[in-house]
């Protein structure tokens, strides 16, 4: 009785150590990059966007470093542009390391609009591109406050994910592969990159490419998102979605997976916009990865 006692008093323990994510806080991040506007490499926004990062993540990060890459425009060789990869690292000295990424560029186009005048504009990106930031953004508070002290992780705000035009992967998740050719060793044990996390009406199914690249993590996390009450996350295998996940395994071998909702009906659309996204949806999210992480830091 008294080692059952003992188990459930560290039990209680651990999960009063495990901080809460607030899917509200996320959402305010969420609107404010919206409020930068279009936020695609080669614009003002886009700039701007990456000065208010740098400010923000400051004081909120053990170690920060800002990656620039001058890079040729894919489908305009005579416009250089640079993309911009911003990492904040948390407990450095360790080894035992863990990656959270999500891309904060936006779509140049919006190619998925039925209107050919209207396939030319560029997309607001709140679900693609703000909301696993908003997430990302949220955990570095999170993360300040409540130091790890076993376990490292790092958080990519990758550039460059979304530069490219259908059938054309070589374009798509650019800047994950420049980050990944200035990867030091040792890497990270596993990468978990957040893409379209605040649909309304979410259902986060298992990507395929996730699968077989880190199959044991990714039943871990569902399992832990069902035991948090999370339904929306269902064990139903998805079609390979090439994302950053994707690259940066191909690039690294690092185990990669990927949470996204990828039946977003407004998907390079003009209408991704902040009234399509859910404080809910981050906050149950941002929650399982908060819940993830110090667990293995509890562990």
């Amino acid at each position: 009785m008294n080692r059952i006692f003992y188990i459930l008093f560290l039990a209680i323990l651990q999960s009063q150590q495990i901080p809460l994510f607030d899917g509200e806080i996320a959402f305010k991040y969420l609107e404010k990059q919206c409020s930068f506007g279009e936020r695609y490499p080669g614009s003002q926004n886009h700039v701007d966007l990456k000065d208010y990062f740098v400010s923000f993540l400051s004081n909120k990060s053990d170690e920060l470093i800002i990656y620039d890459h001058e890079i040729n425009h894919p489908y305009n060789k005579d416009k250089k542009i640079i993309l911009y990869n911003i990492l904040a690292k948390y407990n450095p000295e360790s080894d035992n390391r863990i990656l959270l990424m999500a891309h904060w560029d936006t779509r140049e186009i919006a190619d998925k609009e039925t209107s050919e005048v209207d396939k030319l504009k560029p997309i607001m990106g709140a679900n693609d591109g703000a909301s696993g930031i908003a997430i990302l953004m949220h955990l570095s508070e999170i993360f300040s406050s409540y130091p790890f002290n076993n376990i490292g992780v790092d958080l990519l705000f990758v550039d460059g994910e979304d530069m490219g035009r259908h059938g054309d992967i070589d374009n798509f998740s650019i800047g994950t592969k420049l980050f990944a050719k200035k990867m030091e060793t040792p890497y990270p044990k596993l990468a978990i990159c957040l893409d379209m996390v605040a649909d309304k009406d979410p259902r986060f199914k298992i990507e395929y490419f996730s699968y077989i690249q880190a199959e044991n993590q990714v039943r871990e996390l569902w399992n832990l998102a069902n035991n948090l009450g999370y339904s929306e996350f269902v064990y139903e295998l998805t079609q390979p979605i090439y994302d950053d996940h994707r690259a940066l395994f191909v690039e690294t071998g690092i185990p990669s997976l990927d949470i996204i909702d990828f039946e977003y009906p407004h998907w390079h659309t003009l209408e991704d916009t902040v009234d399509k996204c859910s404080s809910y949806t981050l906050g149950i999210v941002g929650n399982l990865v908060c819940q993830y992480l110090y667990r293995k830091e509890n562990d």
